[in-house]
């Protein structure tokens, strides 16, 4: 899976290949392909913190003012 591929998928949909790729490496797969999977998921967990790291720092909350603040 490539970077942009994984860029251009939800987070939803990214935290399901994860439980797919956890699926599997319960299973009896090849050594090689563990690795893969491993490092696959990984980098979609990065790609998913990423996201929603950008989320975070655009959510506004109200004050007591009526003002927009930044959440934190």
């Amino acid at each position: 899976m490539t970077r942009e591929e994984m860029e251009n998928m939800s987070v939803e949909d990214a935290f399901q290949k994860i439980d797919l790729m956890i699926n599997e490496l319960s299973g009896d797969i090849p050594l090689e392909k563990s690795f893969e999977l491993y490092k696959d998921g990984i980098e979609l967990l990065k790609c998913c913190n990423e996201k929603i790291e950008r989320v975070e720092q655009q959510i506004m909350i109200i004050n007591e003012e009526g003002d927009l603040d930044e959440f934190q």
